[in-house]
């Protein structure tokens, strides 16, 4: 039996998705496969993440003006990619989209997340400054990869600083108060409205840390969310 491809990741590299991870699905933990949907004729499911800030660049160079720049250009990108690396094989892009993927259940397997003291995702390399932005399944037969070897560097950390950064206070008591953190956010004078100071202070990975532009997209973003429409008059 000839050994299976390598994916081919050179485009996907190019377009700021620089973080790729292939499962074969059977041997997937039936918890994440049941939030997979129907896979019937599908093989794989590839996790396609970005590091740094090329994908934010790829995408603000190629001008896009809809509500979700990033997601519509991962989309493009990665249906691109597959016309050119597995033309006639079946796929579908599974997140971003309607289905509630496990994404961290996924990033856990592929050695990618550790939770940082402000709940978001670190890595040793990227700091938090990464992110998962697909997940594909597709009838491919590529070399499934390996789990990343990276420990926690949150456990070696004796100062903490994005405690002591947090305005908020959140994660004060030892662990993250997410109700603090969002009545923060809420406040017409927030620190936080669009960042994350606490974020900010990690020094893990600083050289990939997001532009200003970048934070205020996502986290504008993630605020319109928690922030409640205004009332209407009849």
């Amino acid at each position: 039996m000839s050994e299976r491809p390598l994916l081919p990741a050179g485009i996907l590299d190019a377009a700021g998705l620089n973080r790729q991870h292939v499962f074969d699905l059977a041997d997937l933990p039936a918890d994440i496969s049941t939030t997979l949907g129907d896979t019937t004729g599908f093989r794989q499911l590839i996790l396609i993440g970005h590091g740094g800030r090329r994908l934010w660049n790829r995408v603000c160079a190629e001008g896009s003006g809809s509500e979700h720049p990033i997601d519509d250009f991962v989309v493009r990108t990665v249906t691109a990619w597959f016309g050119e690396v597995a033309p006639g094989r079946a796929f579908r892009i599974i997140y971003p989209g309607a289905t509630a993927v496990g994404l961290q259940r996924l990033g856990l397997l592929a050695g990618w997340h550790h939770p940082a003291p402000f709940m978001v995702g670190i890595d040793p390399g990227w700091g938090t400054w990464w992110a998962y932005r697909a997940a594909v399944v597709a009838d491919t037969g590529f070399q499934p990869s390996p789990a990343v070897d990276r420990n926690n560097p949150c456990a070696g950390c004796a100062d903490r600083p994005c405690i002591s950064a947090c305005p908020a206070g959140a994660m004060d008591g030892g662990h993250f108060a997410l109700p603090r953190c969002l009545d923060h956010r809420r406040r017409p004078d927030s620190t936080c409205a669009f960042t994350c100071l606490a974020r900010v202070a990690c020094p893990v990975g600083s050289e990939h840390r997001y532009d200003a532009a970048q934070l205020a997209h996502s986290y504008g973003q993630s605020l319109a969310m928690l922030t409640p429409p205004a009332p209407t008059s009849a």
